[in-house]
């Protein structure tokens, strides 16, 4: 039977799943927009986890408006390019419970003609995002064919070179920073330019200097992102940082963004952790921030991760492992993206969270969206990392992070050794912490399932905590106290 510690928490459960079925599920209709329903059951996700200890309770999502900050920000790309329909997923962004969106700013889109900018088409979205409570994360990028030596307008497009193309460049940011400077603090640089073999680093560099210079000087406290980089090799990222500082551009960043996907998510953190040395000996302020990633649902034949069997099952742990060793490095994450886009004269790009058809119609929510929600309702920024020294495990090859709130611990962990796959098998290990769990519960974070750790399992000798049979496997899972967590039955 479920917990409910007091009337006041038993209400609030109440009042939850009515806003949950009224609001979640029931997406307003809209005329000519495909709308798919949520599913706010607990059993939403349904998987063949097989786990010997008590069921209690399913993790109750949280919206965006019930989160005050967090880690996240949620990928809302290529509108710039019209591969996806803003108004077809706007209604999914706040029950995931993310609070920013990453939006690209669309030269080509906005400049169709010399000198006359056009924003209604991102203000749509902007007002609409922030009406929502969100906040939003502006990229500026990519270039405008209408000018002469104006750069590509896709990814990989190279950068504006002619001088009339640059000063043009120039105008459409310093319009954009002027249009936007009350609506948007946090902006991009142009994305991916490293795939770009003609970009030297110098030329990354220097561009990044000469955009962010306009906006600064247009929004002095605007916070910005250099670099957004596809790969995450730290000789990279030291020649373009030596190139920033050679402009005399340093100040100007907040953070400095890598993409870097790899199969395996948990082994892009060798690099993570390099860039983080590196970007050490150029700055005491800026961080690196994991500005794009995400895993496909299916085999993919182009763009990052294809030519792997991924299903919507190895898609949710990838996410899920992604997002929480970015965390637990301190890095601040972006999940790649909320819904499906047809890249034209490409192919579908299935990364994201809901599924769409090639008219970019909403037709399913995957298990990544839901797996999703899971973790943010957990991990917000009330939840401060701590050292894991004082965890340890019977077993090699699990990645693990701790967090503390208040005298409340949280432990979250999973098998890190290869690629997320399919199976849901568990291996039985023993955890011994130095913390005196009092009444600790097992969650599994792709489905969202609670379940009380029985007294038997538990052992409390000369100041530590053993916790024996602990099921793992290669998808996140969380040992925390109860009292943490909000459950419906």
């Amino acid at each position: 039977m479920l917990h409910i510690q007091d009337k006041g928490e038993r209400m609030n459960i109440v009042l939850r799943t009515v806003i949950a079925t009224l609001g979640w599920c029931c997406l307003p209709g809209m005329a000519g927009i495909h709308q798919v329903q949520l599913n706010s059951e607990p059993d939403r996700v349904a998987t063949p986890l097989q786990i010997a200890w008590p069921y209690i309770g399913t993790l109750v999502p949280r919206s965006a408006a019930e989160i005050q900050q967090s880690n996240w920000t949620l990928g809302c790309e290529t509108l710039c390019r019209d591969f996806a329909n803003y108004e077809e997923y706007k209604a999914y962004l706040v029950p995931l419970g993310i609070k920013k969106i990453r939006l690209q700013g669309g030269w080509a889109k906005s400049e169709k003609q010399k000198g006359v900018y056009q924003f209604a088409w991102l203000d749509r979205i902007v007002d609409d995002a922030r009406g929502r409570g969100l906040a939003i994360l502006l990229e500026t990028d990519y270039g405008n064919p209408i000018y002469p030596g104006g750069g590509g307008a896709d990814l990989a497009g190279g950068f504006p070179v002619s001088e009339e193309a640059l000063a043009a460049w120039d105008r459409w940011v310093e319009a954009m920073a002027v249009h936007y400077k009350d609506r948007v603090q946090e902006w991009a640089m142009w994305n991916e330019p490293d795939i770009n073999k003609a970009h030297t680093p110098r030329d990354i560099a220097r561009f990044n200097v000469r955009t962010a210079r306009i906006i600064k000087r247009v929004i002095p406290d605007a916070r910005i992102a250099g670099l957004s980089l596809a790969n995450n090799t730290p000789t990279l990222l030291e020649a373009c940082l030596k190139e920033i500082q050679r402009e005399g551009g340093m100040d100007l960043f907040t953070w400095f963004i890598y993409h870097g996907y790899a199969p395996n998510p948990d082994s892009s953190y060798v690099n993570v952790v390099q860039q983080q040395a590196v970007l050490a000996r150029y700055s005491t302020v800026a961080r690196m921030r994991q500005g794009e990633n995400g895993c496909p649902s299916e085999m993919a034949h182009r763009f990052a991760l294809s030519n792997i069997p991924w299903t919507e099952d190895s898609q949710a742990k990838w996410d899920l492992r992604r997002m929480l060793g970015d965390l637990g490095h301190d890095v601040e994450s972006s999940i790649f993206t909320i819904c499906d886009f047809n890249h034209t004269g490409r192919e579908m790009n299935r990364k994201g969270l809901i599924r769409a058809n090639e008219k970019k119609e909403v037709i399913g929510i995957k298990k990544a969206y839901y797996a999703v929600q899971n973790l943010v309702s957990i991990f917000d920024s009330t939840w401060q990392r701590q050292s894991i020294t004082g965890v340890c495990f019977s077993a090699t090859n699990i990645a693990r992070y701790g967090y503390h709130k208040g005298d409340m611990r949280l432990c979250v962990f999973w098998e890190s050794a290869a690629r997320p796959a399919e199976s849901f098998t568990t291996r039985a290990v023993t955890l011994t912490s130095d913390h005196a769990w009092q009444t600790p519960v097992w969650v599994d974070l792709f489905s969202g399932r609670v379940y009380a750790i029985p007294k038997e399992q538990i052992k409390h000798e000369q100041g530590k905590t053993t916790i024996m049979d602990v099921p793992v496997y290669d998808s996140p899972t969380v040992i925390t106290e109860r009292r943490a967590l909000t459950l419906a039955p």
